[in-house]
């Protein structure tokens, strides 16, 4: 059983788990399933209370795709999501790679 499928199995006991289905996401990542990834980052920033880190792991992806526009909106809203929750050193690091994605286009590649 490889880490992904035991990431997989745990979810089944634990299906709400957020470091879970962060874990998830993030092992799907270095599989190289980007839209997997993406998609069960996505669902974290849409939890109730939406989980930040998810919002920067999702912009960082993209913007390693070339998707800087999808990038820029998971960050905004990540910035905007980790100041109500009163994250300050989240919504720092969000920050700062909104502005070095600064004026690059989509297919832009990025380097982060």
């Amino acid at each position: 059983m490889n880490r992904r499928q035991k990431i997989e199995a745990m979810l089944v006991e634990e299906p709400g788990d957020t470091f879970l289905r962060y874990s998830l996401a993030m092992e799907l990542r270095s599989e190289g399933d980007h839209p997997a990834s993406v998609a069960k980052l996505g669902e974290l920033t849409r939890d109730d209370p939406p989980y930040v880190p998810a919002f920067f792991m999702a912009a960082q992806q993209l913007a390693d795709l070339g998707q800087v526009e999808r990038a820029r909106t998971f960050l905004r809203d990540g910035i905007e999501e980790a100041r109500r929750q009163g994250d300050s050193h989240a919504a720092a690091e969000m920050s700062e790679l909104l502005a070095r994605l600064g004026e690059l286009g989509e297919g832009d590649s990025v380097d982060l």
